[in-house]
């Protein structure tokens, strides 16, 4: 398999630093103790990257919200997630429940590839939007498929949902598509293709 060290990336022609992006804000949550194991689970590396394509996408997204709602900036919480990082996380949550939001190790996390994304919305003052959870936050109220469910329930609000349609809209409007289980994730390309042709990041 064709594999590239983490600590190679940044010198690596087919990745793109997130901070060359514009209109885009970058907060790193693994590389804070703020995400759900409550350390920084990146260590010293830099994974302030993506695949050109997909960080290429970002840019594309980014552009599609200045026009459509000015004032509301993209920022993106987690991008290029080396293979090492995901190993930890599964072993911190081995045996949990919260293994279902997390791509087995021997599968490959489409993150490890530079081609996944976790965003969110800020404001024009640069709060976060209110999404009805926060980032990394396991619950059902978290998963883009039991959202009428949770609009009925009372759950989540029509106001949470619309800050929610934005973010796809943007994002979806880049190449970008969601998954069931969290609203704030986004893979770019084929997953399979992904897998199966590109260089894992160790």
């Amino acid at each position: 398999m064709n594999e590239i060290p983490c600590e190679e990336i940044a010198s690596h022609a087919e990745f793109r630093s997130l901070l060359t992006i514009p209109g885009i804000a970058v907060d790193l949550r693994y590389a804070t103790p703020d995400n759900f194991v409550g350390r920084n689970v990146y260590g010293g590396l830099d994974c302030a990257f993506l695949r050109r394509e997909a960080a290429d996408a970002v840019a594309e997204a980014a552009a599609w919200l200045g026009r459509h709602c000015p004032g509301l900036t993209l920022v993106v919480l987690d991008a290029l997630r080396p293979q090492r990082v995901q190993e930890a996380l599964w072993a911190e949550l081995a045996g949990t429940p919260l293994t279902q939001y997390l791509a087995h190790p021997a599968r490959r996390s489409i993150h490890s590839f530079g081609m996944a994304v976790d965003v969110t919305l800020l404001d024009d003052q640069g709060r976060e939007l209110d999404m009805g959870t926060g980032f990394d936050e396991m619950t059902p109220a978290s998963h883009p498929e039991f959202e009428a469910e949770q609009l009925a329930a009372g759950g989540l609000t029509a106001d949470q949902l619309r800050h929610r349609g934005w973010l796809r809209a943007a994002m979806r409007h880049a190449g970008f598509q969601t998954i069931n289980t969290e609203w704030w994730h986004f893979d770019f390309g084929d997953r399979e293709r992904v897998r199966r042709e590109l260089p894992l990041v160790l």
